[in-house]
């Protein structure tokens, strides 16, 4: 009887009472929840990433080029025979423009044209407008070389005159804006008529040198830097219009254009008569006479193209 009443006791005692050295079981979380009632599993770590920990550790999740990979490829006697190959032919090539460049442009005369300084060019500009005051007009030469430009005032250059074309064209804009005529194709089409107007003189220059056969050491590019001077007296003229209407560019434009006749007839004689004197030819003689002939119209081209370029900006 004692022993039925125990089992009863023990079995009342564990099923309803707990005692002291009895304690309740918390359900194991599954891994990965912080918290047993956290209803979603945290996916915010790196290890329960899945495709994020599958990544390389490059950007953008694609795998590096292994170390290993890239040593087997530099070593490979084909690749390195590749680029041996590739870089001989880019020397070659460089070699080949290098030599035939001069061909088409020569750069090596342009960069004369443009050995200028600040000197130079205050003092070049001031003899286009007052050539009157100027005596020696004979081209320094050196060891049968003519001195750069910056050594010798008399030299032709092409920096005056390339400034004063892109100098004219902005100008020729600023004219037609006040007047409410501007328009790229407009100002387009001032550009290409002013290009094309020097390049037929050039051609008609260069024609008429080899009818009269005359032997000069006149180059094309300085006949470009001659005839790119009338440039300077154009946008005097144009600038003093606008600002003082057609007196003021008709008398600026006039002085501008007998200093620019005066200048190329002192300029050019030397380079055309020059050559006939030396060569023995009769100062009156009928060849001399067509040189004389082309030198004065040569330089009276100059006003008249001045002009021509210039009349229908100012209003």
């Amino acid at each position: 009887g004692h022993e039925i009443e125990d089992l009863e006791f023990g079995g009342v005692h564990s099923a309803g009472m707990p005692g002291p050295a009895s304690k309740r079981r918390t359900p194991a979380s599954p891994p990965g929840m912080a918290d047993p009632h956290q209803l979603f599993d945290d996916t915010s770590s790196a290890q329960n990433r899945g495709y994020g920990a599958q990544r390389a550790p490059g950007g953008l999740g694609y795998p590096n080029t292994s170390a290993s990979a890239q040593a087997a490829f530099l070593a490979d006697p084909v690749s390195n025979m590749a680029m041996a190959y590739g870089s001989s032919l880019a020397a070659q090539g460089k070699e080949l423009v290098d030599k035939n460049i001069d061909r088409f442009i020569p750069v090596t005369k342009l960069k004369y044209y443009f050995a200028v300084d600040t000197v130079y060019v205050g003092k070049k500009l001031g003899l286009l407008v007052f050539p009157y005051l100027h005596q020696d007009w004979e081209v320094q030469y050196q060891q049968d070389t003519p001195v750069a430009p910056r050594f010798d005032v008399n030299a032709p250059d092409l920096y005056i005159p390339a400034m004063a074309f892109i100098t004219y064209i902005l100008v020729a804009g600023l004219a037609l804006g006040t007047q409410d005529r501007f328009s790229p194709d407009l100002l387009g089409l001032q550009a290409s008529s002013a290009l094309a107007w020097l390049a037929l003189e050039v051609l008609a220059i260069l024609l008429s040198l080899y009818l009269v056969t005359v032997n000069t050491d006149l180059t094309t590019i300085d006949l470009v830097a001659f005839l790119g001077y009338k440039y300077v007296g154009m946008i005097g003229g144009v600038l003093m219009g606008l600002l003082f209407g057609k007196t003021g560019y008709y008398l600026v434009l006039g002085w501008c254009c007998v200093s620019i006749f005066v200048f190329m007839i002192r300029t050019l004689r030397l380079k055309i008569l020059a050559e006939a004197a030396a060569e023995g030819v009769p100062v009156r003689g009928a060849r001399n006479q067509l040189r004389m002939y082309l030198t004065m119209a040569v330089a009276a081209a100059q006003p008249l193209l001045m002009y021509w370029l210039t009349f229908h900006l100012v209003r």
